[in-house]
């Protein structure tokens, strides 16, 4: 790329691209006979292991959002942002006790085909739609950009739209070979980013213990981030007052303090992990002991992620205040890839290989959602109705192309405008438009069985509406004078409740409505799920993983309350 990778890099990440394409095409030869099949298309057969459907959980989530959204908010938040990881653990939990064996009882293969046999066939579609939309130009389009940032930041910022393409056509590789190919060569992938990212971390420890005359010793190291940076180890950001600064006032917009865990944070990844068929997916076609199992052993590797992604970002901000680094190419998203420039010849190829990994395997698993929601739930329902297992495959290749054809030329000049507010934001800010109706759709035709679809059809578009009244419309609502106020890069500013609080509104007046409307409707309503109490009952064995895990995030929090 430039002189900051030596002829050792290169050859790591080449290395790296042979291992993964080779080993994804094995895949796919083995499966060759069944190609015509769409389930095993789109649902790798039904017979992914536990180990793989939780490494591919992590390697699908753990994506540029994560190595640089993440890594950027560790710069500009601190440790607060970790929050989102270690609640996706315990959310996890929820997802393999509650959640999954509902889906696999009712053989539900995806999330429209879930609001079609609880609800009806028009809920199901405009979800389908509103889906489809999103997955495209909201996740396709931050991961792409993203990444390419990250990755454009140690090669000379010149080089951006090449790195762009190459993602995509790496993710093409993989993705065109089905759910099998995407699921296996995670497993690959999120070795490679753990250990990359481990690296890394630990790199950026010791170098920030060498620059402060401690030695080259990550533990050293950790304890000087712990005494540049106080603020940045504080779980809860302080409420804003008359004398607080912008910077303050833009902290707390972004994770607005213990108000952030009554509802946000849990609105985001409870319908990430539960309602999402992106993620959902890779267990669907498993059984529950095995979708179970590969769910909480994703659950237990979130615990390592802010290791991973938000610990360098803490150390780029150290760094960077006391002059040791740069000026950082892209902003704050840009505090990974500087970190990245003090790994040694070799390691730097490591790195740039663990973060490549998490990029495609998120590009891949996405599009390949994409292609199993527009193939099953739109084009063989309202499209092309007698289209047959090959065609189904065929369509879904097409949409794959389609899909991330559309993400490179909405990103190619950042036309939605993600780097003005920070990758890591704009997801979660933008996906939160939808996640308070669709959650609320999705709790309530689980374990109420009086919901009714005309509630959810309603719900859905309210959730929807509310959050733009909420985020867009504010000042109208409230006045300026409830309301923070938030400068932007380029100059302008607006009045504005965080986006948590947004959510959590959303949520609530959205909830109420169904109720109102299902209480209206008729008692009785047989599209109702039938709750069997035995499919939510645990094995000992793990039943003492989850112990484990949230003894885990309870020292945690207690450490850095």
């Amino acid at each position: 790329m430039n002189q900051n990778l030596a002829i050792a890099d290169y050859a790591v990440f080449i290395i790296y691209f042979i291992v993964v394409s080779t080993y994804g095409y094995t895949i796919y030869r083995k499966r060759k006979k069944d190609e015509k099949d769409a389930k095993a298309y789109f649902l790798a057969e039904g017979n992914l292991t536990w180990w793989a459907i939780g490494a591919s959980l992590i390697a699908s989530n753990i994506s540029a959002e994560q190595f640089i959204g993440m890594s950027g908010e560790g710069f500009f938040l601190g440790i607060a942002v970790a929050a989102y990881e270690w609640v996706a653990a315990i959310t996890l939990i929820i997802v393999a006790v509650w959640f999954i064996p509902v889906y696999l009882k009712n053989k539900i293969y995806t999330m429209p085909q879930f609001l079609k046999t609880r609800y009806n066939e028009s809920t199901a579609l405009i979800m389908a739609v509103f889906w489809l939309f999103l997955y495209v130009f909201v996740n396709l389009t931050s991961i792409l950009y993203l990444g390419a940032v990250a990755i454009n930041g140690l090669a000379g910022g010149e080089y951006l739209h090449v790195i762009m393409i190459g993602l995509a056509l790496f993710a093409l590789i993989i993705s065109l070979g089905g759910m099998k190919v995407v699921a296996y060569t995670d497993v690959i992938q999120v070795a490679v980013l753990i250990i990359g990212g481990l690296v890394t971390s630990y790199i950026a420890l010791t170098t920030v213990g060498q620059y402060f005359g401690v030695g080259q010793n990550a533990i050293a190291g950790f304890k000087v981030l712990m005494r540049e940076a106080p603020e940045h180890f504080k779980m809860i950001i302080p409420k804003p007052t008359a004398t607080s600064s912008q910077l303050e006032i833009d902290k707390y917009l972004t994770f607005p303090g213990i108000l952030s865990y009554v509802a946000g944070i849990w609105i985001i990844n409870l319908n990430y992990w539960g309602c999402n068929q992106y993620i959902t997916q890779r267990a669907l076609g498993a059984d529950l002991q095995t979708a179970r199992t590969g769910i909480l052993f994703a659950g237990f590797l979130k615990l390592l992620m802010p290791l991973i992604v938000m610990l360098p970002g803490i150390a780029a901000y150290v760094l960077y205040q006391n002059g040791h680094l740069p000026q950082l190419v892209g902003g704050k998203d840009g505090a990974y890839s500087a970190v990245l420039t003090f790994l040694p010849t070799g390691l730097k190829g490591l790195s740039v290989a663990a973060l490549t990994a998490a990029i495609v395997a998120s590009l891949a698993g996405k599009v390949n959602s994409i292609s199993t929601i527009y193939t099953l739930d739109i084009h063989k329902k309202y499209i092309q109705k007698e289209a047959g297992e090959k065609q189904q495959v065929n369509i879904g290749r097409i949409a794959v192309f389609a899909a991330m054809l559309l993400a490179v030329l909405f990103t190619w000049n950042d036309i939605l405008g993600i780097g003005g507010v920070g990758g890591f934001t704009y997801i979660q800010k933008y996906t939160g438009f939808i996640s308070p109706g669709v959650f609320a759709m999705f709790i309530l035709g689980m374990f109420w069985k009086r919901t009714t679809g005309a509630a959810a059809i309603v719900g859905v578009i309210l959730g929807f509406v509310l959050s733009i009244l909420f985020n867009e419309y504010a000042p109208i609502l409230f006045g300026n004078d409830t309301l923070l106020y938030t400068a932007y890069p380029n100059g302008k500013g607006a009045y504005e409740i965080p986006f948590h609080i947004c959510m959590g509104l959303s949520f609530c007046f959205t909830t109420l409505a169904m109720v109102l409307i299902s209480f209206a409707g008729p008692k009785v309503n047989p599209k109702a799920f039938e709750l069997d109490t035995t499919m939510f009952k645990l094995k000992p064995q793990t039943t003492v993983l989850i112990v484990i895990t949230l003894l885990i995030i309870a020292s945690l929090y207690v450490k850095f309350w």
